[in-house]
């Protein structure tokens, strides 16, 4: 395992981040303790130190589960953990990002990890009801409290980041160092605004869901699941993700791995910044996700998968590229800029 910085904070975690939603039985998908720990301690093994999890993260023992998993041992571990969402459904500040709720899920939080401090605390989602002033404010005070080390911002809107960023940073507050979203070979759509803007402010780029909910790993490529209800998975089962899959499956035969690793290796590819959280119910799984940072895909399957999952990004980013846009914007001199730099 190799290491990578945190974003602009200097903190070095591992290229693969351990996601510990699995840690736990209570949502009927995840792994017992004795299971849980053979995947924490396979991933620590093999150099791992980045682990993420959450208050709601199997109502709560997924976090304790860590707590004893770490042992005496903790501060070896970069550990992330997240609050936003609710754990009582019964007293209406009990969730949002407001600093009553943020105050009480990091104490609830460190009380789980039987720790005195988190490396990095994630805002789990935006509430749309808490001010960005609010917000960043509240992070910070946790910060110089001692009980956070770093912030990170997960599942919010790219306007909404860049505006929580520029405050902290004209206000000489905290500033999020990294991102966390849903990315894959069948979930792109980040690349219009979320990830460009991530890389203008520096931060790590966090994707959750990295194999499409199972979809990338080409097991529904020939036969679909029976599905009862309607779930995250059933979603995303139509004919033009199944086709990704099918390629990915495809470019993984030629080169002799898994489809597993030819996904997660696509993400780490698009950027340096990229770490992957990958989630495991047993060790074999977890080993099949790890042993992608034995190789590099070449060109020409980065090319592959990129065209055959590509998407319109939109105005205005499609029109800015048109040749006539660029044209007016630069006429006959765009070849001739020196230290020209594509902001998106």
């Amino acid at each position: 395992m190799k290491y990578k910085l945190f974003g602009k904070t200097g903190l070095r975690v591992a290229e693969i981040c351990l996601g510990a939603m699995t840690f736990g039985e209570e949502w009927g998908t995840g792994a017992n303790k004795q299971d849980s720990k053979k995947i924490f301690d396979a991933y620590t093994k093999a150099g791992g130190n980045f682990i993420d999890t959450a208050n709601r993260y199997t109502e709560g023992t997924s976090e304790r589960f860590l707590s004893e998993f770490m042992g005496l041992d903790r501060d070896r571990f970069v550990i992330a953990s997240k609050y936003s969402l609710y754990d009582r459904r019964d007293d209406i500040n009990a969730a949002g990002n407001h600093r009553k709720n943020l105050v009480r899920s990091v104490e609830g939080t460190l009380k789980r990890l039987n720790t005195n401090y988190l490396d990095i605390l994630w805002l789990h989602a935006w509430d749309g009801t808490t001010t960005p002033e609010e917000v960043m404010r509240g992070l910070d005070d946790v910060i110089r409290a001692g009980k956070v080390h770093y912030i990170a911002v997960s599942d919010t809107p790219a306007w909404v980041v860049a505006t929580c960023n520029t405050l902290a940073e004209l206000r000489g507050w905290s500033s999020f160092a990294g991102l966390q979203i849903e990315y894959s070979l069948i979930q792109r759509t980040p690349e219009r605004d979320l990830i460009p803007m991530a890389k203008n402010f520096g931060m790590a780029i966090v994707p959750w869901s990295p194999l499409g909910a199972g979809i990338l790993t080409g097991k529904y490529n020939n036969q679909l699941p029976q599905q009862s209800r309607l779930t995250e998975k059933s979603a995303k089962l139509n004919e033009k993700n199944l086709t990704i899959a099918r390629k990915v499956s495809e470019i993984a035969n030629k080169l002799g791995v898994t489809a597993t690793q030819v996904a997660l290796n696509w993400l780490r590819q698009q950027h340096t910044q990229v770490i992957p959280v990958v989630g495991a119910r047993n060790i074999d799984q977890l080993n099949d996700s790890l042993g992608c940072v034995s190789f590099t895909l070449p060109a020409d399957a980065m090319q592959e998968l990129q065209q055959i999952s590509a998407i319109e990004l939109g105005f205005p980013h499609d029109f800015l590229a048109s040749p006539g846009v660029q044209d007016v914007m630069f006429a006959d001199f765009k070849g001739n800029l020196i230290n020209h730099r594509k902001l998106s």
